[in-house]
This record gives structure tokens, C-alpha cells and sequence, in this order.
């Protein structure tokens, strides 16, 4: 087992882990990466986005050999009932430009190459390796870890705790308490395989340009989720979410859920004669800004979904996990470099740096968003789909019924529904949570 001791310990190989990791041993730090998988990515098989911005920061040149699938040229948003879709969407020219700002990404891929990047820079990575525990010293200081091998204590002067929205090594120590299932949603997700020019013909597109669809309305059956779709090279991502504190209340089953997303008539056309090789489920932080948790204290620092770092109102997890990630690791090599200890009061650098950045901004514009969604589901993803639907039909349909007919029957419907209080009293709650 390795002895010696380390500037620092990464916990976890994911997006934040990896970020961390790489930044700390390419700025000359030694570092210990502790992954429990076969390797860094072996536990996330589905597709998922990756944003360009943030990773450039971290390697400039990841567009030279990083395994990217399509770059995203095209935005659709919709609102669904049981066999209808109302749908917005951005497409733009300007996306096909020579540095894309989004990727699809097959996550087992993307995040091995990320972690070949973290052993060039000088890293250790230790795969199928479980932190059992952290270590502390008789006043509570983090002075590093023990692990399921045999002498398997390893010391450092700060650990990076990287373990994902449901590890359990802060919980353990006593350093955050475990996430509430309103906090924290379960996806499953399957991956559809087709020939490219078959997707490309599905979705309007050419070449490496690629499609996100995100969805929401009855397919989640009035708890707070929502369902998406991305296109890859030669398959297609399909998944749907929900707060496990809905999956527990209503006792509907996920796998349900997706069948019934995939026999959608907008959705059937586009995975016709697929075939699915792979199934997956994981869980995703959902509290926002209210459920982050301490981020430092001595001798440590949590970062990516493991301080609930997720934006759920614009789905963006791995541009704040690598965010996150980077800025623990530019936070321990300032307080490395001026040779000063990895106390609390010298690692609130991070907070500070996380505080000015953009991800506490915009996870604080929208605190109240979460509750506000899980309180108010039954409305906000099934009965406002179902009257959009019905006054979408109302609109479109001609008939021979009068128009100011038909906007009576539209009208007549919402107030019916919600009442003129509880529509005027939604868009001011709307609102208030948006800002």
C-alpha cells in the first residue's frame, strides 16, 4: 500500500474529481486520486452535456483528442400532455463555429479520457479503491483517509472530497448531512443505438451537429421531473427524472415512466428501430442553493454534486462540477504556495472563489425555485400541460366553431382549473422564484 504522504487526496473520478485532480498535479502538487470503480467513468454509461467554456479553462486544447460526440446546434423545449407536444426551440448557425460552446458526451468515455489527462499531469489514480473513512486528528483536523487495502491509511494536508450527491464518506465524518430525497432525483436513462445518418435525418442535422430535446408535463404524472433526449454520433440519450421523495410518495415505478416516455407519439418516431444496449439510473442533487452544505473546514473541501452544486432550472451539472472542481484546487495551490497550513480559516478561499464565481450567483437567483416546483408539481407538470394542450388544440383546430367560441372554452378551462386567484397567484410566485 502507498505510504507516503500527499499535498492532497482526491476522493471520487467524476467531472468535479477530475477537475481537481488534474489542476492540483499540473500546478506540481502531489496528489492521490482514490477512484472505487474499474476505472474513472465505469459507472456512468449514459450520454450527457458537456459545456466548453469550463473545460477550457482547465485543458485548452481538449477539442485536440477528448471523445466528443455533436456539437449542440439546436435547443428544443417541450411541453407535453399524454399525446400532444407544444414545443419552443433555438437553432442557430452561430453554434457551428470552430470552438462549439456544447457537446454531447458518452460519460465512460469521456471521464477515462479526462483521467488520462489527470495521470499525465502527474496524478496518481488508484482505481477500485472504497474510502472507507477520513482520518482526523485529536482536534478534528482531516489528515487523510482510510481505504479498503490492506495497511490502508494514506495521509495528506487537504482531502477533496468528490464523491457524488449520495457518497457517504462527509456523511460518515460528520461533515454534511445526507441529502433529503426532496433534494435529490433519481434518473434512469437508456441508450438507443442507430446509424448516424439515421439520427441525422431524424433531427434535421448534418455531420457532428447535435440536438438536446428536455421535456416536462404529464410524462412525469404530476411529480416534479422532467424527461430528455440527446443525439450522439451513432445513438441516442433518453432518460427521464424525478425527486425521489415523489418516486416514494406515489410509488410509480421509473421504469414505467421511460416506457411510457418512449411510447409518446412525438417521442416513438425518433428511437424507431433502435436498439437499447444500455440501462442506467443514477441520482441527481436537486436542492439548490438552500441545500448546500459547508464547504470547508480543516483540512478539507467538497466540491461537484457532493455540495449540491446542480442548476436544475437550466439542467447544468458538469459545467458546475468542473467549476467547482477547479477552483478547490486553485484555492489549496494559493494556500500551498504561501506555504500556509490547510486550516478552515485558510481554506474559505474556496468559498470565497465559489461566492464570486458564477455558480453561487446563479444557483442564489434561483433559491426558491426548488420548493416552489415540489410544492406546486400536480399544477406546474400536470395540469398547466394539459390546459396548454387543450388551448394549443383550440387554437389550431378549424371546425367550423366560432373563434370567440373557442376562446371562451379555453378561458372557461383554465379558470375551472386553477381560478383567476390561483392563476394570477402561480405567475407571481413564478416570478418571485425566477428572480
Amino acid at each position: 500500500m502507498i505510504e507516503e504522504r500527499f499535498d492532497a487526496i482526491v476522493i471520487g473520478a467524476g467531472m468535479s474529481g477530475n477537475a481537481a485532480a488534474y489542476t492540483l498535479a499540473s500546478r506540481g502538487l502531489k496528489v492521490l486520486q482514490l477512484e472505487r470503480g474499474e476505472y474513472s467513468g465505469s459507472k456512468n454509461v449514459q450520454g450527457a452535456i458537456m459545456y466548453a467554456s469550463m473545460l477550457e479553462k482547465i485543458i485548452p486544447d481538449f477539442r485536440e483528442d477528448a471523445p466528443l460526440e455533436r456539437h449542440l446546434i439546436e435547443q428544443r423545449f417541450w411541453m407535453m400532455n399524454d399525446r400532444s407536444v407544444t414545443a419552443m426551440q433555438y437553432r442557430s448557425d452561430d453554434f457551428n463555429e470552430d470552438k462549439p460552446n456544447r457537446y454531447t458526451i458518452i460519460r465512460s468515455q469521456f471521464d477515462k479520457w479526462f483521467s488520462s489527462k489527470v495521470k499525465e499531469a502527474g496524478a496518481i489514480v488508484l482505481a477500485e479503491t472504497t474510502v472507507t473513512e477520513l482520518m482526523q486528528d485529536a482536534y478534528g483536523k482531516v489528515i487523510g483517509v482510510r481505504v479498503d487495502r490492506e495497511g490502508g491509511k494514506i495521509m495528506a494536508d487537504v482531502v477533496v472530497i468528490a464523491e457524488g450527491v449520495n457518497g457517504l464518506i462527509g456523511q460518515r465524518a460528520g461533515l454534511r448531512d445526507a441529502p433529503k430525497p426532496d433534494q435529490v432525483a433519481l434518473a434512469v436513462k437508456e441508450m438507443h443505438f442507430l446509424p448516424s445518418d439515421v439520427i441525422e435525418s431524424r433531427f434535421n442535422i448534418k455531420g457532428d451537429e447535435g440536438v438536446v430535446i428536455e421535456a416536462i408535463g404529464t410524462l412525469s404524472q404530476g411529480m416534479t421531473g422532467m424527461g430528455f433526449i440527446y443525439t450522439n454520433k451513432e445513438s441516442i440519450s433518453l432518460g427521464i427524472g424525478c425527486l425521489i421523495s415523489d418516486f416514494a410518495k406515489t410509488r410509480i415505478s421509473p421504469a414505467k415512466l421511460i416506457e411510457d416516455f418512449k411510447a409518446h407519439p412525438a417521442v416513438a418516431p425518433l428511437i424507431a428501430g433502435s436498439e437499447v444496449k444500455e440501462y442506467a439510473a443514477h441520482m441527481i442533487p436537486e436542492g439548490g442553493y438552500k441545500a448546500i452544505p459547508q464547504l470547508y473546514g480543516d483540512g478539507w473541501v467538497v466540491v461537484g454534486d457532493a455540495a449540491q452544486f446542480n442548476n436544475a432550472v437550466h439542467r447544468e451539472g458538469s459545467n458546475l462540477a468542473m467549476t467547482t472542481g477547479r477552483l478547490a484546487a486553485e484555492a489549496i495551490f494559493q494556500i500551498k504556495s504561501r506555504r500556509d497550513p490547510m486550516t478552515k480559516e485558510n481554506l474559505a478561499l474556496y468559498k470565497k472563489m465559489v461566492d464570486d464565481s458564477f455558480v453561487m450567483r446563479d444557483l442564489k437567483k434561483y433559491k426558491d425555485m426548488p420548493a416552489l416546483l415540489h410544492t406546486n408539481s400536480q399544477n406546474f407538470f400536470k395540469t398547466y400541460p394539459e390546459l396548454v394542450a387543450k388551448a394549443m388544440e383550440n387554437f389550431v383546430r378549424v371546425d367550423g366553431t366560432p373563434k370567440v367560441e373557442k376562446e371562451k372554452a379555453t378561458f372557461k378551462a383554465w379558470r375551472a382549473a386553477r381560478g383567476i386567484r390561483g392563476l394570477v397567484g402561480d405567475v407571481v410566485k413564478l416570478a418571485r422564484a425566477w428572480n
